[in-house]
């Protein structure tokens, strides 16, 4: 979403030059002025070259030295269904700027204190693109506190209540457009030579399609694919095309493109479409349209070279986009005939049968402990979390088709297999919405277990952003319903994450009294992994009584109990827990081992944040056991360890750490 590094300029850019000679005076930082404009806005309509023009804008600026400071861009698909939001767009932006990982602070008060700091600090000027932002609202939290840095937005409406310059793109002239279908036509073939013996015919051409960039490439490819016929013979079939006058002409555009495609690439545009974002893989493709992956691989590079999708590569498979243009117009194709409305609903439900499958399998592998059945498709963690990852914008979005009634049983029960990633990946935003959409949905379909589990999700979620009244409040929610359907197992979740919540607002002895009660549920049910946890979050409370003889004891048998069931990972934070109530009991021996045993289980997940604290820990501990050498050796693997977690902040004050012992 952000990125250091400005994409390139799309291939086939041409003419706006009127229009950058209007955006340079705006961002150039040197220029004098005694009102210096920070803001530059560019609107227009959808697909009309905006993102390009403001990308050629920027790499010119880049290229003359105007922004040392260097360029951070934002695409916050404003006009999806799910569009970035101001609070996504920080934590992008900090990534961009180098902070991720433990040095992102965790709450939003706290990420935007952050962002605006070190843009005040940065006095070299910076450039920010934000770019296809659909309200003020996403922006004004992003916009600097300086008037040295400059900010290029664009958008589809002209933003006038931000304080900015703007300005207004309109479609191309009948030049830049004829010399667009001619770049776009030798771009394939420099042979080609059509539109320089047809210019009554190009002309024409522009003007049915409205002289707009989007609607232009579309024909250019249509021409490419009919390399041996005349753009004349194009212009008549625009010509009869149904004049509906929907996006300004492109109407009759895609009409025409639609009408050319095979049936089967008609078809699969129509259904990627009903996609639940607008930039899907090419096996959820596959899903809507019910055929294999190589099939319709084949089928998306035809559409790609129609350019009515674009392939986004990445990773190991490549991504295919609509434009916002195509798909409502695929909407409109499907919502305008019954039987492909029959069609498409049945589409909508193998893609989310197809979310669901492979999000169950993906959180059976994220949870999976030695004794378990061996998850479907995902060999190890890594697997799952990346394709959790490549997954994760349409999963968000078909979890909340949970407020459709036809599709709400699958979707409640996809959004049930989100948790333990999004919660992984600190993506909490979408943690909540996902909860809150389903809990909805399950209170609508008298499903009191699923609404208990999406209200105790959702309390865990709503802590982790600091919002713990709320937190609190969710699972009491939830344990009342387990309550009322005599789920203890349920129930002891909640009560746990109930102590948890109550913890952090110093309600001490209520959080005990809560994971007593949810240790000893779990000890009814044989629940032995959550006795752990419930074991474990006891220790911690234990500690703030300063009751350290007890927490020691609650931590030991919450590491015995994560060894008996095999999680690694979470008996290595039970002995790192263990090691500071040891550590805290001037028990330094016991506590160095703890800390060891806690590293072995941290550096085997590669969970380097965690490896690079727990061997600060043991340099400290090291250090009060007056062994200076050890000590330094610790800090120095943990400044190693923080590197990679890409915590530059705590590497720093370990290896200070480790140099002052030198």
């Amino acid at each position: 979403m952000a990125t250091a590094a400005l994409p390139a300029v799309p291939a086939g850019f041409t003419g706006r030059d009127e229009d950058l000679a209007r955006l340079f005076p705006v961002l150039d930082p040197g220029a004098e002025s005694d009102l210096p404009v920070v803001i530059c806005a560019v609107s227009g309509l959808g697909g009309i070259g905006k993102t390009s023009l403001a990308l050629c804008a920027a790499h010119r600026a880049v290229r003359d030295g105007w922004f040392p400071g260097g360029t951070l861009f934002v695409d916050f698909r404003g006009y999806d269904e799910d569009p970035v939001t101001a609070d996504q767009a920080v934590v992008a932006l900090l990534d961009g700027m180098g902070v991720r990982g433990a040095d992102l602070p965790q709450t939003a008060a706290g990420q935007y204190g952050l962002y605006r700091r070190l843009l005040a600090e940065e006095r070299r000027p910076m450039l920010l693109v934000l770019d296809n932002a659909s309200s003020p609202e996403q922006l004004s939290p992003l916009i600097p506190g300086t008037d040295h840095h400059r900010v290029l937005v664009t958008s589809r409406d002209r933003l006038t209540d931000l304080d900015a310059q703007l300005i207004d793109l309109d479609v191309l002239n009948s030049e830049d457009a004829a010399d667009l279908i001619d770049r776009s036509l030798r771009l394939s073939d420099r042979g080609d030579d059509r539109a320089t013996r047809e210019p009554e015919a190009v002309s024409e051409l522009a003007t049915l399609c409205g002289h707009h960039p989007l609607a232009l490439r579309i024909t250019a490819g249509m021409l490419r694919k009919r390399r041996h016929r005349s753009v004349d013979s194009l212009v008549d079939e625009l010509r009869g095309a149904k004049d509906v006058t929907a996006a300004v002409g492109l109407r009759p555009i895609f009409e025409a493109a639609y009408r050319q495609l095979p049936p089967e690439q008609a078809r699969l545009l129509r259904l990627i479409a009903l996609a639940p974002v607008a930039e899907v893989g090419s096996e959820t493709a596959a899903a809507l349209a019910d055929l294999d992956v190589d099939q319709t691989f084949t089928l998306l590079e035809e559409l790609a070279a129609s350019h009515l999708v674009t392939p986004v590569p990445g990773g190991a498979d490549v991504r295919w986009r609509l434009h916002d243009l195509v798909r409502a117009f695929g909407l409109g194709v499907v919502n305008g005939n019954a039987r492909l409305w029959v069609e498409g609903e049945a589409a909508r439900e193998r893609v989310l049968e197809f979310y669901h499958r492979w999000a169950d399998a993906a959180d059976d592998r994220l949870r999976w402990l030695p004794g378990m059945a061996e998850p479907e498709r995902f060999a190890d963690r890594a697997e799952a979390l990346a394709w959790f990852d490549s997954e994760r914008a349409g999963l968000v979005a078909a979890a909340q088709w949970a407020r459709e009634e036809r599709y709400a049983d699958t979707a409640v029960q996809l959004s049930q297999c989100l948790g333990e990633y999004l919660d992984w990946r600190r993506s909490f935003d979408d943690w909540i919405t996902v909860c809150g959409v389903t809990q909805e949905a399950a209170h609508h379909a008298c499903n009191p277990v699923a609404e208990a589990n999406a209200w105790n999700d959702l309390g865990l979620a709503l802590r982790e952003t600091d919002r713990i009244e709320e937190a609190i409040d969710a699972h009491t929610r939830a344990r009342d319903l387990y309550q009322t359907v005599e789920d203890r197992h349920g129930e002891a979740g909640a009560w746990d994450g109930l102590g948890l919540a109550l913890r952090e607002t110093d309600r001490i002895e209520e959080a005990i009294d809560a994971h007593t009660r949810a240790r000893d549920l779990n000890q009814t049910v044989e629940d032995r992994h959550g006795e752990a946890g419930a074991w474990n979050n006891l220790g911690l409370a234990l500690r703030e009584t300063d009751r350290i003889e007890e927490a020691i004891d609650a931590h030991t048998r919450a590491r015995d109990l994560y060894q008996t069931v095999g999680d690694r990972l979470s008996e290595a934070g039970a002995w790192n827990n263990l090691g500071a109530a040891l550590g805290e009991a001037g028990r330094v021996e016991e506590e160095i081992e703890a800390y060891e045993k806690a590293l072995e289980g941290f550096q085997e997940f590669e969970n380097w944040y965690r490896t690079g604290g727990t061997l600060s820990n043991l340099a400290f501990a090291h250090e009060n056991a007056a062994r200076p050498a050890k000590a330094r050796t610790c800090y120095l693997q943990s400044a190693d360890a923080y590197t990679r977690a890409s915590a530059p902040t705590e590497a720093a004050e370990a290896q200070s750490a480790a140099d002052a012992l030198t």
